[in-house]
């Protein structure tokens, strides 16, 4: 008999690696899913692309950009950045194996820098603590340039040495028009609708809404899994779900790695999408942060409707903003994620808007959402976490073992609420991107551990790693 994989998890990663799995060993092209001509990109030269504000002292603050904000002081910051950046040059090489993303900050760049700028950009990608999450593991790119070349900046401009791979039309198109983000002329919801429909007719059967309860390995190495609605017996396993929810349908015997996935914390974020009509925003950006010392129940404010007016509707020119509150202060500021009220934080974002934005007027649309542990947080030590048997990228790699297409967030991600990233000129960085921009929804949707497919190779029993690179058949 063929030997099959379960994919659990029915958000982007699972329909992700689903859609790899098929495709295998053919390159991966996000064109086949009849996507390219959707992209709504946001070129380098975009004011959502140039213009990037912070919300600090009861004011904002556009982000420094070019030799003026190098060689003079800008606000927020009392010194020009230029001697930022020569205490970095002149700092000596870190010796730690990991330290917080404050504490590297601050070691290279200044106290000043990491109150106000690395403070607001890690409540912004990761909406959590800088002071707790692990510079190794949150910025893996900053820490490989400090220990390549002793200074960060160095590091960074002149590169690990790696080559550039092999490159798609839409990645060649993004690097030369220097795109920060993109979307999806549908939403980024088209993209999941896209792969279901590329991998329906590929032998995949998703099952939605049948969340899996327990896994179960047999004497002769095969899993069993256990969902609402029956049984399924696969030779490998793809956790596509969060570490939590994976935890606990591990068997008794797992126990250790359970206690390990346990360990990775996550927090909750509420996004409020509010809506207005003949209001005009004071700036003209992506959108502004809020440091912690500032106000810490809230994380920013993203300006939609400057980089995709494309989304606004027919009707009158609207303004769209998402507000984003909570995270690592979720429970400190609103209390249980769970059981808080919806008009408490609509309340909140709006009173936000009115007082840094200055909207007075009522939206005339709104929606709010609270994700529970939605996004995980990367603290200190979590490299060696990751790198235990049985965990992430350093997992087993015996017959049968379990893996993630999504192991870690190496790249940034957006916002709750913001547009996916622009792919970068790297191989296969694209549809990496695409899983990882959307990793939130996945690591957000506890129920839906739900999502399921089993796939079959025609082949050989490959082993998990092989399995990556043939061609398969799937079903369920």
């Amino acid at each position: 008999m063929a030997p099959t994989v379960a994919v659990v998890g029915g958000g982007i990663s699972g329909l992700a690696a689903c859609f790899h799995l098929s495709r295998a060993p053919r390159q991966h092209k996000v064109s086949e899913l009849g996507l390219e001509g959707d992209v709504l990109p946001v070129p380098g030269d975009h004011p959502a692309s140039r213009n990037r504000f912070l919300y600090t002292g009861g004011a904002l603050h556009k982000l420094p950009s070019g030799l003026r904000g190098l060689l003079r002081p800008v606000p927020p910051f009392s010194r020009a950045l230029l001697w930022s950046g020569a205490r970095d040059l002149l700092a000596p090489a870190g010796t730690e194996p990991d330290e917080s993303v404050h504490a590297f900050a601050r070691r290279r760049f200044g106290r000043e820098v990491a109150d106000i700028a690395v403070d607001s950009l890690c409540r912004g990608v990761f909406a959590g603590d800088c002071r707790a999450l692990s510079v190794r593991s949150c910025f893996p790119a900053l820490f490989q340039a400090e220990r390549r070349r002793r200074s960060v900046l160095l590091g960074l401009a002149l590169g690990s040495g790696k080559e550039r791979g092999a490159e798609s039309g839409l990645s060649r198109r993004a690097r030369a028009e220097r795109w920060s983000q993109w979307s999806l002329r549908g939403g980024m919801q088209s993209l999941a609708e896209a792969l279901a429909a590329f991998v329906r007719p590929r032998g995949v059967e998703l099952r939605c809404h049948a969340p899996l309860r327990r896994l179960r390995r047999h004497a002769d190495g095969r899993w069993q899994l256990t969902l609402d609605d029956g049984t399924v017996t696969a030779d490998h396993v793809v956790s596509a779900i969060p570490a939590a929810a994976l935890a606990e349908v591990l068997p008794a015997e797992a126990e250790p790695l359970a206690r390990e996935l346990r360990r990775i914390p996550a927090v909750s974020v509420a996004v409020v999408n509010l809506q207005y009509q003949g209001v005009t925003l004071p700036v003209t950006g992506f959108g502004h942060l809020v440091p912690s010392s500032e106000d810490s129940s809230l994380l920013g404010i993203v300006y939609d409707s400057v980089a995709f007016p494309q989304h606004n509707g027919a009707g009158a020119a609207s303004v769209r903003l998402t507000v984003m509150l909570g995270g690592a202060w979720f429970e400190q500021s609103f209390g249980d994620p769970a059981s808080v009220s919806p008009s408490l934080l609509l309340q909140r974002a709006q009173a936000a808007v009115q007082q840094q934005l200055g909207l007075d007027t009522a939206p005339t649309h709104s929606i709010v959402k609270v994700h529970q542990a939605c996004i995980p947080q990367y603290t200190l030590g979590h490299w060696q976490r990751t790198g235990k048997r049985g965990l992430g990228s350093g997992g087993p790699r015996a017959r049968g073992g379990t893996h993630s297409p999504c192991p870690s967030r190496r790249a940034h991600r957006p916002r709750p609420g913001e547009a996916a990233a622009a792919p970068q000129p790297r191989r296969g960085l694209l549809r990496r991107r695409l899983c990882q921009r959307l990793h939130r929804q996945r690591q957000s949707s506890r129920g839906a551990a739900a999502g399921a497919a089993v796939l079959s190779s025609s082949g050989p029993s490959p082993s998990p790693t092989e399995l990556w690179l043939s061609r398969t058949k799937c079903f369920l």
